[in-house]
């Protein structure tokens, strides 16, 4: 059995040929999708790698899936197969392994009614969407295992990946790919493993396969790292999902070199070494978004621990708002940004959000009329209009002799990565004092503690108070699941004694806090009870009152107690705010504020 070829058959049409590329070109450029420059820079980029051209198409981010697929089924005539046209249950499942279609990107979605063929009846067709049009050999097979004609429907990659794991259950392109890496490589081990060989694994087509959907499902989870961590028995890999990790995938022993190996391969480095760390870079498009990467290597017991954090540049938000800033507090830290000299310092502790806080602040502040320097490690999102520099020490490019040659650049704000040691500390302050507005990061606990790091570093009080216009103090709390958040009956007793005085209007008849709700538990959260994640804080500004008390020295229990009476808010009373609008929960707001635990 064969599958059904309809009149504008993908099996006329060879995706590298010459006539494919000037006729779907066109077709892109007569839907407005591309313009004749990206048309043309598609083209050579073509040829140059005699790749796919729509596969070029999404890799360079000109279109998207989505609009891809629109395009290739108006073009080859095969209807679209929408997400309302895919089964509650799986199709001959008997008859179809599910890790065949997961390495195909072929699902069958529904049966078609028998017709009579002169005296006897036909099968059935059966009705497949799949995610390349050109891969006849699937269908074939499926025809043939099924001993069924085929119609094709045509579907965007991530729909069919999402199908296959919602009627089979997550991990099946992995699991294809893993297996297929075992068989070829049963007895992998550490040691004797040539350059070539390494190369030859990592080349393979399963290997690709599989660091491509895990980049993949890691991004399309809205994950903010990938850990691949091999172990006596088993490579395991975990997402980073709003925080938290989660293990995702458990791939056999066998994989360990071939997926370090592929990874260095895209970043960069040298595959050969497994002694020392490396750290790396890649440039990837998933789904038409273009995406970094940053690599990170470590040797371990049983092999290269491999950390990969993705950075999605259309998902960073460089809105106060949208980070979930807001009120006076806001107001005030904005105050201190419109200075035109002194310094402004975010602090907390790692994945805290303190770099996306100062590139929101830079956004603010990049106009034509001011020139912006940065020096960061690394530079993790590039802002137009803002001069980057990406510190390297290996040839002695430190915070500290940047910051020193940034400053016979004549600049107006200058935003330093980390402020780690008393050299970078005193050019800070030497630049806030000649007239620069500053902006950086310390890594403390408190606004408060911000002060008495620097003091610890052997900073002059004096220099401190007379440059230091604030300190933003910063943690990030998981948001409710909007999907599946529930009412909390909390007594306004209980909640007091965690948070302190409340509003008199935050009860209810029962004594109950109105608006509080809970985490409960969906398929859209991954049964966590959480999506996504805001910010809560607390602003320094340095009154006064408060410069009086660096200068005395007093410690951090003092200025803290001096911010607050001139009305600065906690961390905890701004947590106490978003638990109050319904935005997170109370365990969420005592996990990052309080070092023990506190139950109600």
């Amino acid at each position: 059995m064969q599958a059904r070829e309809r009149a504008g058959s993908p099996a006329r049409w060879d995706p590298r040929s010459e006539d494919f590329v000037r006729g779907f070109g066109a077709k892109l450029v007569d839907r407005g999708l591309l313009d004749e420059l990206a048309l043309g820079r598609a083209k050579r980029a073509q040829a140059q790698a005699h790749e796919r051209f729509d596969l070029v198409l999404t890799r360079l981010g000109l279109v998207n899936d989505d609009e891809l697929a629109d395009a290739l089924a108006d073009f080859l005539d095969i209807p679209r197969a929408d997400p309302e046209s895919f089964p509650e249950s799986p199709l001959l499942k008997d008859q179809l392994p599910a890790a065949f279609l997961a390495a195909t990107r072929a699902l069958p979605i529904s049966l078609g009614s028998e017709s009579p063929v002169g005296g006897s009846t036909a099968p059935a067709p059966v009705i497949v969407a799949t995610a390349d049009p050109f891969n006849g050999e699937a269908l074939a097979a499926i025809a043939f295992l099924l001993g069924r004609p085929v119609e094709q429907r045509l579907a965007t990659p991530s729909l069919i990946e999402q199908a296959i794991e919602r009627l089979y259950g997550p991990k099946e392109a992995a699991r294809a790919a893993a297996g297929a890496i075992e068989a070829a490589h049963p007895a992998d081990g550490p040691e004797g493993d040539d350059v070539r060989r390494l190369k030859d694994m990592a080349s393979e087509a399963p290997v690709i396969r599989l660091v491509q959907d895990l980049i993949t499902r890691a991004v399309e989870a809205r994950a903010s790292d990938i850990h691949i961590e091999p172990g006596e028995d088993c490579v395991r890999v975990r997402f980073r999902l709003d925080g938290h990790l989660h293990t995702v995938e458990t791939l056999p022993l066998a994989a360990r070199l071939s997926l370090a190996s592929r990874i260095k391969i895209m970043a960069g480095l040298d595959i050969a070494e497994r002694r020392l760390p490396q750290d790396g870079r890649i440039a990837a498009t998933v789904r038409g978004r273009d995406i970094d990467l940053r690599v990170s290597t470590m040797p371990a017991m049983n092999g290269e621990s491999v950390v990969l954090r993705i950075l999605d540049r259309s998902s960073l938000a460089l809105d106060f708002a949208a980070l979930g800033f807001a009120g006076a507090q806001l107001d005030l830290f904005r105050r201190a940004l419109s200075e035109p000299n002194g310094m402004i310092l975010v602090t907390g502790p790692t994945g805290s959000g303190k770099t996306t806080t100062l590139y929101a602040a830079l956004d603010l502040l990049n106009r034509n009329d001011q020139k912006l320097f940065t020096v960061e490690d690394p530079v993790e999102y590039q802002i137009a209009g803002i001069n980057q520099v990406q510190v390297n020490p290996r040839i002695g490019l430190t915070f500290a002799s940047a910051l020193r040659s940034i400053l016979r650049q004549d600049p107006d704000i200058v935003m330093v990565g980390e402020i780690r040691d008393l050299e970078t500390a005193e050019i800070a302050i030497r630049a806030a004092l000649t007239g620069h507005l500053v902006l950086s990061t310390v890594h403390t606990n408190s606004a408060a503690a911000t002060i008495t790091r620097l003091l610890d570093m052997g900073t002059d009080g004096y220099l401190i108070a007379s440059t230091l216009k604030g300190v933003l103090a910063q943690r990030l709390v998981r948001r409710l699941c909007r999907s599946c958040a529930k009412p909390a009956a909390v007594p306004r007793r209980a909640l007091e004694r965690l948070f302190g005085p409340l509003p008199r209007s935050a009860s209810d008849d029962g004594g109950n806090v109105p608006g509080i709700l809970e985490p409960g538990g969906c398929p859209s959260c991954r049964s966590t009870g959480y999506s996504g994640r805001t910010v809560i804080y607390e602003f320094l500004p340095v009154t006064s009152e408060v410069r009086a008390a660096i200068l005395e020295e007093t410690g951090e229990a003092a200025v803290a107690r001096t911010a607050a009476a001139s009305g600065m808010a906690s961390m905890l009373e701004t947590g106490l705010t978003k638990v109050l609008a319904g935005e997170t929960s109370i365990e969420e707001v005592l996990r990052v504020t309080r070092a023990e635990d506190a139950a109600l």
